[in-house]
């Protein structure tokens, strides 16, 4: 029996070989086998700087697996995980010339090439995940998709990233006093570095691969990221003091280069946005899953986890309000929209 199985599946797999394209999946004792009858008629590249079990990278593979299925095959997608192309910011540049295809990337760069993006990271703008997809999912954060003209880059469909919270390793963060003096690492952006600053405390740019020294050799008394960031880099090691005040939801997007775009019919181009927007429901899944993993191995190690409460967090966001006016003036409308809805 096994024998046979074996030679089952060894056939599959020279049918493959000869007919140049297809996948063998196996979960437990199922086998079931995809034998495209298209060649590939364009293979492309997607880029992405996480690693294989992130969920992000999970959502790509998901996005290449459905749109090989829905072409039949005449269409395939490598996936290229780890940061093995590069950063995001020199990949978006190559996405830019068309050098690579498809990749994954964070608002904070795009807004280089769409200012407008920066109104979706201002900080403490959503009241809560479900507000922030009700924007993203309606009429405006499809205005969002639509507004890269001009960039080179074809938008496809929002990826969850989290909300970001303060930790450090000094002491519980409760109410805002507490910022006072705190060394925070943070990205090479203004206006994160104006919103540290804002909050009372000193904001260090620092590589993000420097920030676990940083925290063991008190450079930095802390930094500021998600869930599953905080537990993957093992800052909780030497950060144990966690503050829950989520102070920026900046949602990612899938992308596609001009380029690449342009040379599909539109049928084509109708299925890679079905399965981008597919993808991306499976990715938010994914994202719930990682981030309750996360909190509960932090919780396991010793963390001491803080909440700020409703009235400390209307100071936290008071102390920033004079940014949304500095930042995205020409677009107090849209920020109005979005703090509007669902109310």
């Amino acid at each position: 029996m096994r024998k046979n199985r074996l030679g089952h599946v060894l056939l599959i797999a020279f049918a493959m070989i000869l007919s140049g394209c297809g996948s063998i999946k196996q979960t437990g004792d199922q086998i079931t086998s995809n034998v495209y009858t298209e060649t590939p008629e364009y293979v492309f590249t997607y880029a992405e700087n996480q690693a294989e079990d992130y969920p992000t990278t999970q959502g790509a593979y998901k996005f290449a697996e459905l749109v090989q299925e829905k072409t039949n095959g005449r269409i395939r997608i490598n996936v290229q995980a780890g940061g093995v192309l590069g950063d995001e910011k020199s990949v978006c540049e190559q996405l830019q010339f068309g050098g690579i295809d498809f990749m994954r990337m964070s608002l904070s760069l795009l807004a280089e090439f769409v200012p407008k993006l920066n109104v979706l990271q201002l900080p403490y703008l959503y009241r809560d995940a479900g507000h922030m997809w009700q924007v993203l999912d309606g009429s405006i954060g499809e205005d969002f998709i639509n507004s890269f003209e001009g960039s080179n880059l074809i938008a496809l469909s929002w990826y969850d990233a989290g909300a970001r919270n303060f930790y450090n390793s000094r002491h519980s963060i409760h109410k805002l006093e507490d910022m006072k003096g705190l060394n925070i690492r943070v990205q090479e952006s203004d206006m994160i570095i104006n919103m540290v600053e804002a909050l009372g405390a000193n904001p260090v740019p620092m590589n993000y691969s420097e920030v676990y020294q940083g925290l063991q050799t008190g450079e930095i008394d802390g930094a500021e990221n998600n869930w599953p960031s905080y537990e993957s880099t093992s800052h909780y090691e030497v950060a144990k003091y966690f503050t829950v005040d989520e102070h920026n939801r900046v949602p990612e997007l899938q992308l596609c280069a001009q380029s690449t775009w342009d040379q599909l019919g539109g049928e084509d181009q109708k299925i890679i946005k079905e399965c981008a927007l597919e993808s991306a429901d499976y990715e938010r899944k994914l994202w719930s899953e990682r981030e309750k993993e996360s909190k509960e191995k932090v919780r396991a190690g010793g963390c001491q986890i803080t909440e700020l409460s409703p009235e400390e967090k209307i100071k936290f966001q008071d102390a920033v309000k004079p940014m949304y006016n500095k930042y995205c003036g020409d677009y107090m409308d849209i920020v109005d929209a979005i703090i509007n809805t669902g109310k």
